[in-house]
């Protein structure tokens, strides 16, 4: 059963009156609970796409559904609320928010989250020994557990990956990746990955490959 449909998504930015196509008619479907990953060099497109399948920014032309809602057919109030109840979104910069604990960044979109389910997912992203820390006192790959763990916290079905293992070293990247794999089987979330990263792809279930804006099919 699909979490996500797009249909022919297309962006035009226009800069100094000269038109340029980031996306030409591009359509993906992801399944539920499957952890696909769109490939492909810089500037061809991938996180301008992943931007507007987590409704982070709107096609030129062309259809999202998550979760058989068309988001762009909702107004900017409901499409929030949307995305805070459909997805979780993991950013290469990690976007923590240094004044806070591990803990409370993870519980802040969902403040009365269930004390057990935080706890199991510092136990599950072998982090519960971080819960009082700051982020200043951890590592890159410590400090990206604890922003996958804050993008899981509302229990999404979908979660978004913009280069997450961009800042870290090859060791604890394929340590993320792995983690995310694990996520995607334990909890039955759907995982949408981009990445450059040849290596990152390959326990993906499906990968999707971009080129100058487009699918390669070939």
């Amino acid at each position: 059963m699909e979490i996500l449909r797009a249909e022919n998504i297309s962006r035009i930015y226009c800069q100094n009156a000269v038109s340029l196509q980031a996306l030409h008619r591009v359509s993906v479907t992801i399944q539920k609970g499957e952890f696909a990953a769109i490939l492909g060099r810089s500037g061809s497109g991938k996180s301008t796409l992943l931007n507007i399948l987590a409704g982070l920014d709107k096609p030129s032309e062309g259809k999202v559904y998550i979760d058989g809602t068309d988001i762009f057919h909702l107004g900017e109030e409901k499409r929030t609320l949307l995305r805070r109840e459909k997805i979780g979104f993991v950013f290469q910069a990690y976007e923590l928010l240094h004044s806070l604990t591990v803990i409370e960044n993870i519980r802040l979109p969902e403040l009365e989250a269930n004390a057990d389910y935080v706890g199991e997912l510092l136990d599950a992203l072998g982090i519960r020994q971080y819960g009082t820390c700051y982020p200043d006192q951890l590592s890159g790959g410590e400090q990206q557990r604890v922003a996958i763990a804050r993008a899981l916290i509302n229990h999404p079905p979908i979660l978004f990956a913009d280069e997450p293992t961009g800042n870290l070293d090859s060791k604890t990247e394929r340590i993320v990746i792995d983690l995310l794999k694990n996520l995607a089987e334990k909890y039955g979330t759907s995982i949408l990955m981009v990445t450059h990263n040849e290596d990152l792809v390959k326990d993906a279930d499906r990968v999707i490959r971009l080129e100058d804006g487009e699918i390669d099919n070939g």
